[in-house]
């Protein structure tokens, strides 16, 4: 593969170069053991075959450089520049391909490091240097894949689907332990047709068994997977809080800053009225006999608003944390380990655990007189529900099956199915936890 190094734009003195950078640096190492050895460098250039003007530009072009010169020594000769190309590739790789820095921030840190005097630092080259590492990778994971396939041991796995939109459609299965793109392919359309088209190849060499699939709700993508897969369809749990908060929670946010701002109207007000009647006790004013003063009426009526629009505050308030409490309490119910008592959750629990939170967040929505779209949302929620109920089912009976051909005796399996199995679970929901929070802060 050619060197990021080597790989500059040439301009119109250089452009009849017959040497590259590494044998560049070899040849003036050659040079330097010949005018030990007493060569005059004529004739060095004549062995060399190399004109003695060239490698008197090389020399200059070497003390020019605004570095120090046991630095550039070093990244002048052979060792040094193998160093280079594997620390720019090794860039690439890392903070482009596996991370999400972007070719920018390379060029960045060439330029902080003094790099820069060694290696083109403009985007333009960088981005010759990463179309090169792209293709590499390709080419070993083409080169890869067939070998690994015949090697690996009979696996079933769950395979999560995507279509992503950046630069075209893009149709994505991955296996989750891995992490490992089983398939990453542009396509015309995201129908069941050209799922299986796209899929059927990427499986085929693989040996393993897709026992689920889990992914959004699109049309293309449920159609897909149980004829052409054989695999029951788990829905993505993001969908569900997404669609309650956009129908519920959003909304009761607004209501609930517009109290807030009506409930501190109301205490400014208040706190006029209180200094208007303190104005008016040190010049009291003339009023007609058995009459009320008008500040104590105005006083009274402004301290009830205040009341009301606190109390409506507060209302809205438990509402609202309601609701952020069930859409919350969905997300734990959809796990067969119970999150907070780290038991086995059964078939009971499983099936009635998410209803009753979808009813209170539907309650509520009706009686804040929400939008039709908003019920319409929740009801859109709703009709998945029956999905997750039975895609707890099925990882149920998978991990009792699993435990089953273990073909342990009643205390072992009563071990592993009521401490074991949810201890590992809760650790692995903890690990992804501490990750997501990692990579978020």
């Amino acid at each position: 593969m050619t060197t990021l190094s080597q790989e500059q734009h040439r301009g119109k003195h250089d452009r009849n170069q017959r040497w590259a950078r590494i044998e560049r640096a070899d040849l003036l190492a050659r040079y330097s053991e010949l005018h030990t050895q007493g060569v005059s460098q004529r004739q060095a250039a004549k062995t060399l075959n190399v004109p003695r003007s060239t490698r008197q530009a090389w020399r200059a072009y070497q003390e020019n450089l605004d570095e120090c010169p046991t630095v550039v020594a070093f990244f002048q000769s052979v060792p040094g520049l193998a160093f280079l190309h594997r620390f720019v590739i090794a860039r690439h790789v890392v903070c482009v391909e596996m991370g999400a820095c972007g070719m920018r921030l390379v060029c960045l840190l060439l330029k902080l490091t003094g790099l820069a005097r060694f290696v083109g630092a403009s985007y333009g080259t960088q981005q010759q240097g990463n179309r090169h590492v792209a293709e590499a990778m390709v080419a070993y994971g083409q080169e890869e894949s067939p070998r690994l396939a015949r090697e690996m041991p009979p696996k079933e796995m769950t395979m999560p689907l995507d279509e992503t939109f950046t630069g075209g459609l893009c149709l994505v299965g991955m296996e989750p332990e891995s992490h490992d793109l089983v398939l990453e392919h542009t396509a015309p359309a995201r129908d069941q047709d050209t799922w299986n088209t796209l899929m059927a190849p990427a499986l085929a060499g693989l040996n393993c068994t897709v026992i689920q699939a889990t992914s959004a709700a699109a049309p293309g993508l449920r159609a897909y997977v149980a004829p052409h897969l054989g695999a029951p369809h788990a829905p993505d749990l993001f969908h569900v809080p997404q669609e309650l908060s956009k129908a519920v929670a959003a909304p009761m946010a607004t209501k609930q800053r517009a109290a807030a701002k009506a409930r501190t109207k109301a205490e400014e007000t208040l706190k006029r009225v209180h200094a208007h009647r303190h104005h008016a006790t040190e010049e009291p004013q003339q009023r007609g006999p058995g009459r009320r003063p008008k500040v104590a009426a105005s006083l009274e009526q402004v301290a009830q608003d205040v009341d009301t629009a606190r109390q409506e505050h507060h209302r809205l308030v438990a509402q609202r944390v309601q609701v952020t409490r069930s859409i919350r309490a969905i997300g734990h119910a959809y796990h067969f380990v119970d999150l907070e008592r780290g038991v086995r959750r059964n078939g009971k629990r499983i099936a009635g655990d998410i209803p009753p939170h979808l009813d209170m967040i539907r309650t509520i929505a009706q009686h804040e007189r929400l939008s039709e779209s908003g019920l319409e949302r929740i009801e859109k929620a709703k009709r998945v529900v029956p999905k997750m109920q039975a895609t707890m089912a099925f990882v149920a009976g998978y991990v009792r099956k699993q435990v089953r051909q273990l073909g342990w005796a009643q205390p072992a399996s009563y071990a592993m199915h009521a401490h074991l199995i949810p201890s590992y679970y809760l650790d692995s929901i903890g690990k992804f936890i501490f990750c997501h929070c990692s990579v978020n802060s």
